[in-house]
């Protein structure tokens, strides 16, 4: 396959499959592709949010254990198969620390084993991965468990950047962390530059917005001032998409060209949408993206529009 693979350089009694180098041939377009996107299985927040603590009262977590494996099944089930499949973070909901949470990690990454040797798995970490205030210790232990919290790499002449977007809402107690994040994206956009990609398109698990970009800042997004600074950098690069989780609805908007994609969650619902996925169909011209609830994906699979745009080659 066109990907090569490495595994972290940090890694646990799972084998995590992560995307960290790719060959030099893959600077180069060759076609349409697609991947999945998918965001919070947060493992325990269904249990949590129906009995309303969300900080002791996820010690519970079958139904997130059936929509997790049911997710997997839908990917494999795909034909062509996806270039990858990306978690947009909050992959489990007990915080670093909390009592339940190396179970809920042991459960997640069982369900995760099973997804097609073919299709390599990308992780971003969200706040419940790192915490609300992340240390060095919390991202070294996410680290550890699922592979760097930031990194880069090339499909098929389209660049696309992980990035640790906790760092952006609360860096206080590892500031020097955020300055690295900030110095390596720099040099990573440089190299976009250079080798005149196709496409940039950033992963991360707190959105810029939820629909407008001037919005006032709360939980779900990042406060204004950084978010104008990163939107701005983004814009200057050609970034065309960011792909995101964390607010448990579907969402999005735009910024001068820049689209913000907000995909609702596999694991717990906070609005109407249904648990489902992301498929993103990648073009030479754009970024075609549809949410497909689990039992839709499951059962009919892609639909005939996206498929077409496959094979305009």
């Amino acid at each position: 396959m066109d990907l090569k693979i490495e595994p972290p350089s940090q890694k646990d009694a799972f084998d995590v499959i992560h995307i960290k180098a790719i060959t030099y041939d893959e600077y180069e377009w060759k076609g349409p592709f697609y991947f999945i996107q998918g965001a919070d299985p947060q493992f325990g927040l269904i249990k949590a949010w129906a009995v309303g603590d969300t900080n002791n009262g996820d010690d519970e977590w079958k139904e997130e254990i059936k929509l997790t494996e049911q997710a997997v099944q839908a990917v494999n089930k795909l034909n062509p198969k996806p270039k990858f499949f990306v978690l947009c973070g909050d992959l489990i909901h007990g915080m670093p620390g909390s009592q339940w949470r190396k179970d809920q990690e042991r459960d997640l990454k069982n369900i995760l084993k099973n997804t097609d040797q073919d299709i390599p798995l990308v992780f971003v970490s969200g706040n419940h991965d790192i915490g609300n205030t992340p240390t060095r210790e919390t991202i070294d232990n996410y680290c550890k468990s699922w592979g760097d919290d930031y990194f880069s790499f090339w499909v098929g002449g389209v660049f696309f950047l992980v990035l640790n977007s906790q760092l952006y809402f609360d860096s206080s107690k590892c500031p020097e962390l955020k300055q690295a994040q900030d110095v390596w994206l720099n040099e990573q956009l440089a190299v976009a530059e250079k080798h005149k990609c196709k496409h940039i398109i950033v992963f991360q698990h707190i959105p810029l917005f939820l629909r407008e970009p001037d919005e006032d800042h709360d939980y779900f997004n990042l406060e204004k001032s950084v978010r104008q600074g990163i939107m701005e950098k983004f814009h200057k690069a050609g970034i065309k998409a960011v792909f995101s989780g964390h607010y448990h609805r579907n969402a999005g908007g735009s910024y001068r060209g820049l689209e913000m994609v907000v995909t609702s969650a596999i694991g717990c619902q906070l609005g109407e949408d249904t648990h489902g996925l992301r498929v993103v169909v990648v073009t030479d011209e754009k970024i075609v993206h549809r949410y497909y609830s689990l039992d839709e994906l499951s059962s009919q699979g892609m639909e005939k529009e996206l498929l077409d745009m496959l094979k305009e080659f």
